[in-house]
């Protein structure tokens, strides 16, 4: 159990994720203007979010949150931390 009282998986960043993967944003690092860029697409701590697509060779990252879909860079996804489901 993590010190939030949930039992998780593992924490990365979204741009380490898999195709069909569902993860929960747990933090949003980086300075104001990510997170208040993250923060207008309606990326918040604590939503859960799934991998629709990963495309090849540094290719942005589709996700589908809060029944929309969001392209975001890859360097965007690196600012997105997520715990994954457990093992």
């Amino acid at each position: 159990m993590n010190r939030d009282g949930r039992t998780g998986g593992s924490v990365v960043t979204l741009d380490r994720c898999r195709r069909g993967e569902q993860v929960r944003v747990v933090d949003i690092r980086g300075g104001w203007g990510i997170r208040q860029r993250l923060h207008q697409m309606g990326i918040h701590e604590g939503d859960p979010l799934i991998v629709r697509c990963s495309a090849a060779l540094g290719g942005p990252r589709l996700i589908e949150i809060h029944g929309s879909d969001i392209a975001l860079s890859r360097c965007m996804a690196r600012h997105i931390l997520v715990e994954t489901a457990p093992e």
